[in-house]
């Protein structure tokens, strides 16, 4: 059972305790409840382009990283198409300058046309190295726009395209930080050697007078369940051809999201899974072949993608790869195989919440999907999953018409 209290500013801010007495160190993580899925489709990457926004200064800081770092701590952060998440770690006797930095720039940034186009910058550089010149780049961006037509996850947290952050105003920048990012749009998880009573007086001492703001109430489009077979071919400068299949499954909050989570290990976790033993190994049909969830907190893809061999056919790949799924659909996993995975992810699951910055970023995490509490009920939900559960989800998940094929082939 994880253990930590939780409290809220007169503002709206969410704050999260979790002491861990084990270090000398306190993390401080800061999520907002803006993601890519979040923004205009005519205006994608801004929640992206704020993460370097975050750190070009605040109305009255003008440089973030020196007066942390003469505090002796690190930062950094990351955005997803759900939530944008900095985090930070401290010894804990310089824990409010983490607090003066962050408060500051909730408040307000140093919003000026030459910080906006230095950081502008940076994110177009950063889309060219990472869909455009990077072997297998576009992927990502391809293989979302084949899966969703309606829903937001359709883009990358990149963004679609340049032009949308190039032509990106100092006005639509503003408006869209005082619509996001705000004390009641965010939750504030300190993790490591904490004091209570020290940690709230100083959330309120720094936070407490942000005023609350208008937050956006948006109504996100859900997509449309998938009724036929879709199928994208390109062909790119790359070394190896690549399959990929996408198939629509559950959300964050309910069973079916951790019984493909189960799937997925059990098709491609290591040497000793399903596609790897009879796919890989034994008919070296692939140099690589892996089964993973999308990790969204709305209802995300299952996708099976590998790198095939030099003389192995797209379609003789596609079949292999279904003969497996097939497999999933008709026989029970037995007993000793579903122990086998269950274990090594209960094993996972406890050494990612062993450090104290992980503690953080995990709370952060599912206080954003609902709840930080779910972390509780995670494990119990994993142990209870049977081998027909798995069966009977394969048999939903697993069809022809919910599939979403992309072709990336080798030039």
């Amino acid at each position: 059972m994880i253990e930590f209290s939780r409290h809220r500013l007169e503002n709206g801010l969410d704050i999260i305790l979790y002491p861990d007495y084990s270090t000398p160190m306190v993390a401080m993580d800061i999520c907002y409840h803006v993601g890519a899925k979040h923004e205009n489709p005519n205006r994608t990457g801004f929640a992206h382009l704020f993460e370097h926004l975050m750190f070009g200064g605040s109305k009255n800081i003008p440089d973030y990283d020196i007066p942390l770092q003469l505090a002796g701590g690190e930062n950094n952060a990351y955005t997803t198409n759900d939530l944008t998440n900095y985090y930070l770690t401290l010894p804990k006797d310089n824990l409010e300058t983490g607090f003066w930095l962050e408060s500051d720039r909730m408040l307000e940034l140093d919003f000026s046309e030459k910080s906006l186009n230095v950081q502008k910058n940076v994110v177009i550089e950063e889309f060219k190295q990472r869909n455009l010149n990077q072997p297998y780049g576009d992927t990502w961006a391809l293989l979302r726009g084949l899966a969703y037509k309606e829903h937001p996850y359709q883009w990358t947290t990149i963004g679609k395209e340049i032009s949308h952050i190039a032509d990106a105003s100092l006005t639509e920048v503003k408006e869209f930080f005082y619509q996001y990012y705000a004390p009641n749009n965010a939750v504030l998880v300190l993790s490591g050697n904490i004091d209570k009573d020290h940690c709230l007086n100083l959330a309120d001492k720094w936070f407490g007078s942000i005023p609350k703001r208008e937050i956006r109430k948006q109504k996100l489009p859900v997509e449309p369940e998938q009724i036929e077979f879709r199928e994208l071919t390109v062909e790119r400068p790359v070394p190896d051809s690549v399959l990929y299949l996408a198939f629509h499954m559950g959300d964050r909050l309910i069973r079916e999201y951790y019984v493909c989570d189960l799937i997925s290990d059990i098709l491609s976790g290591g040497n000793s899974s399903r596609l790897y033993l009879k796919l890989v190994k034994e008919q070296q049909l692939f140099v690589e072949l892996d089964a993973y969830i999308s990790g969204d907190h709305d209802p995300g893809l299952f996708i099976v993608s590998g790198k095939l061999a030099k003389d192995c056919s797209i379609e003789k790949a596609k079949n292999a790869i279904w003969a497996e799924l097939e497999k999933m659909k008709l026989e029970p996993v037995n007993a000793l195989e579903l122990e086998k995975v269950k274990n090594k992810l209960e094993a996972n699951h406890i050494y990612a919440k062993m450090g104290y910055m992980n503690m953080a970023q995990e709370l952060a995490t599912y206080e954003n999907i609902g709840k930080a509490e779910i972390m509780n009920d995670q494990l119990n939900w994993y142990r209870s999953i049977s081998p027909l559960e798995l069966q009977q989800t394969a048999q939903k998940i697993f069809r022809i018409e919910k599939c979403s094929q992309l072709n990336y082939l080798a030039q």
